[in-house]
């Protein structure tokens, strides 16, 4: 039975937008795929992997209602392995879902509906607000990079989300250094504490926030959260735990304080860093009044080094730092300088935009 028949794009761009959160391989087979499903000639897409779910909307169509799920990266390869202008016939039979495309005929097995299992949003909705695509983008910018990858403290595997004082607060942390952004909300809020998204979250998210000047509306239940804009829908729970207390990790006593050249510092480290210890991977800051050196050696006793004037009158110091945590922020931040403010050589460094105290990144010294 002909189902639907489309262009390949009408099909692959919503595939392409929920097949990040959509797990290849899962000890529940229909957990791989993907449900399609047309109401009153409206095509949506949902996958899920029971900890975060993504609803988004494809093409709309002039055909009777229907309901399938299949293997998403089998579907997906299939329609990237089309010609671009192609048309997409789908049909539906038993347990056979069949693409046709010209010549072409694939069959893909499909899964009862009805063992979809969909997360439902049970509880109201407490807080609500909305901010465009641009704003939420440039706060993840930020601080997602900050992220623990993997870490048996599962609560730094994800994003703090506060609001204080009516004003948003993210921060995200590994344990080795910490990024936190703040924006002003322009409506009254109710200050909210201790909601950590997960870093999948985090991530899919982010890849979406391609509409800058879109809406992004999020909602707050008691344990999951909601993020709608432009026709997608990200359901996720929140991770069940307590954040540190960040504000007690930023320093507040760095008396050492200059400001650098953003680009002239990050080109300096990159060149540097070729050198550096491929495990370790540490730089030394060098400051001195006047100058800045980043040098990095390695086990085969190779060095580099680069010396930077910098408008400073301050103590000297010898400091270690990891050269990636550094790079990472110089390479998310967009303004022409940094502030960089140390306290001791053994105290973290603090980095800030000039003028600006809506952005810090704190990074812990290192031995070499």
């Amino acid at each position: 039975m002909l189902i639907l028949e489309t262009t390949r794009s009408e099909l692959l761009k919503p595939l392409q937008t929920i097949s990040g959160i959509i797990e290849r391989r899962h000890t529940m087979p229909i957990l791989s795929n993907v449900l399609i499903e047309n109401k009153s000639g409206q095509v949506s897409f949902l996958g899920t992997d029971l900890e975060i779910q993504m609803h988004t909307l494809g093409p709309k169509v002039d055909s009777p209602d229907f309901a399938f799920t299949t293997n998403v990266k089998k579907f997906l390869d299939i329609l990237r392995a089309l010609p671009e202008s192609a048309l997409v016939r789908l049909d539906l039979h038993d347990n056979l879902l069949t693409i046709r495309s010209g010549k072409g005929c694939y069959n893909l097995q499909v899964l009862p509906v009805n063992d979809f299992p969909s997360m439902k949003a049970e509880s109201e909705v407490k807080i609500a607000f909305s901010l465009t695509q641009k704003v939420l983008y440039e706060m993840f910018s930020l601080i997602q990079y900050a992220m623990a990858a993997q870490d048996i403290r599962y609560y730094l595997m994800g994003v703090l989300l506060q609001i204080e004082n009516n004003e948003l607060k993210i921060v995200a942390t590994d344990g080795h250094r910490l990024a936190y952004a703040s924006h002003p909300m322009e409506v009254e809020l109710p200050d909210v504490n201790d909601i950590i998204i997960p870093r999948k979250t985090v991530l899919e998210l982010y890849k979406l926030l391609t509409f800058p000047d879109d809406l992004v509306t999020v909602q707050i239940l008691s344990d999951k959260i909601r993020f709608l804009s432009k026709g997608t829908e990200i359901l996720s729970k929140i991770i069940d735990s307590k954040f540190p207390n960040y504000k007690a990790v930023i320093p507040l006593d760095n008396r050492n304080i200059f400001s650098i050249n953003r680009t002239q510092l990050l080109g300096a480290l990159e060149r540097v860093n070729i050198l550096a210890n491929e495990k370790l991977r540490g730089v030394n800051l060098f400051l001195r009044p006047g100058k800045l050196t980043v040098a990095c050696s390695n086990n085969e006793q190779e060095e580099a080094q680069e010396e930077l004037e910098i408008a400073y009158q301050g103590d000297s110091l010898d400091m270690a730092f990891n050269i990636l945590y550094i790079l990472d922020v110089l390479r998310s931040v967009n303004s022409e300088d940094m502030e960089l403010a140390f306290g001791t050589e053994k105290s973290s460094g603090l980095f800030t935009i000039p003028n600006n105290d809506r952005f810090k990144y704190v990074v812990m010294p290192m031995r070499i």
